[in-house]
């Protein structure tokens, strides 16, 4: 255990240039954005005076490495600044949309799990089957359409068709009181208040949209896992175990499914790290407020500590979900060794 730790925290500091990177990174980059935020928020009308003064306030009337220097000051104080598009804190706006598209994302994840791998095991189990034709088209559609496009798609089916689905407005509908916070998921939080009213609601809500970005994220788990299974099962040690005269469950599970799961483990931390930035199109649809429409809303205004304050929480997040992949892997294949990776 100490030697685990001992890696563990050797990884950790093996990110800190990774950290600094990103800061350097996005802090150069947002200063590269078009527009001027003074000029955004000091107003159309604004005079040349009014404009010197807001740009004063905001410290951009500093040089570039000055601003810098004041940044990285406060940001060791853990001071994100202050959005200008919301007037609260950075840290604030994060901790608050953060677990609605943490929320998401996973529910997504789980869901599209539940489905891509047991679909890619028979796939590869049958190969040339309907299965594995099942399987070749639901990963060609879940790569080939947009997600705004698979969202409105089923908003007009379930919501205006059918009527079957809450309106697509947000984590909650307005007939529902939101639970106590406490982790910040309205499903966690509603059950833990034992709101179970609330708790279906949420969960209606949360539908459709975790449904549209499962369909989006499945197809590259239900391909991996097939050609990981495809690969594992023309092994030599798979042979070697049928000739020995295991049975076909004990081969499949035991020895063929948990060497399949590494590469399916890599993807599926991919397919997590990419998705929870990357859902702003599926959080527009929903008017899901998450992190991505909070950034994408403070790139369209040049709001410089929201957009930093966002690419730094990424690449935490990034970091944390890269030492848990490695966690994972010791747990499913004592082999690899948590030092050797």
């Amino acid at each position: 255990m100490p030697g685990r730790l001992k890696t563990v925290l050797t990884r950790i500091a093996q990110a800190i240039p990774v950290v600094i990177g990103v800061v350097i990174i996005s802090f150069v980059l947002t200063r590269a954005l078009p527009g001027d935020p003074a000029v955004y928020f000091a107003g159309m009308t604004a005079d040349e005076a009014s404009i010197a003064q807001v740009r004063e306030k905001l410290g951009l009337d500093k040089s570039l490495p000055e601003q810098f220097l004041v940044y990285v000051s406060d940001l060791a104080a853990g001071d994100m600044g202050t959005s200008l598009s919301t007037g609260q804190p950075v840290a604030q706006d994060l901790a608050s949309r953060l677990p609605a598209s943490l929320e998401l994302t996973l529910t997504a994840l789980i869901l599209s799990c539940a489905i891509a791998i047991p679909l890619g095991v028979l796939a590869a189990t049958h190969p040339g089957s309907m299965i594995d034709h099942v399987c070749r088209v639901l990963v060609t559609a879940g790569v080939s359409l947009p997600t705004f496009f698979t969202g409105i798609v089923l908003i007009y089916v379930f919501y205006y068709l059918l009527g079957i689905a809450p309106s697509p407005l947000g984590r909650l509908d307005f007939i529902y009181i939101e639970p106590d916070h406490v982790t910040g998921f309205y499903l966690i939080d509603a059950a833990l208040a034992g709101d179970w009213e609330t708790w279906l609601g949420a969960l209606k809500q949360l539908a459709l949209p975790a449904i549209t970005l499962a369909l989006f994220t499945l197809a590259p788990l239900a391909r991996m896992t097939r050609a990981a299974m495809l690969s594992t099962l023309s092994s030599d040690f798979i042979r070697t175990a049928r000739a020995a005269g295991l049975t076909d469950e004990t081969v499949l599970f035991t020895y063929a499914f948990r060497n399949a799961l590494l590469p399916v483990i890599t993807t599926l931390g991919m397919v997590f790290s990419f998705t929870l930035g990357a859902n702003v199109l599926v959080e527009k649809v929903y008017a899901w407020p998450g992190i991505g429409s909070y950034a994408v809303e403070a790139l369209v205004v040049s709001d410089y500590a929201a957009v930093q304050g966002f690419v730094l929480a990424m690449a935490l997040l990034f970091v944390v979900l890269n030492l848990l992949i490695d966690l994972a892997y010791t747990a499913i294949d004592p082999r690899i060794g948590f030092s050797s990776q």
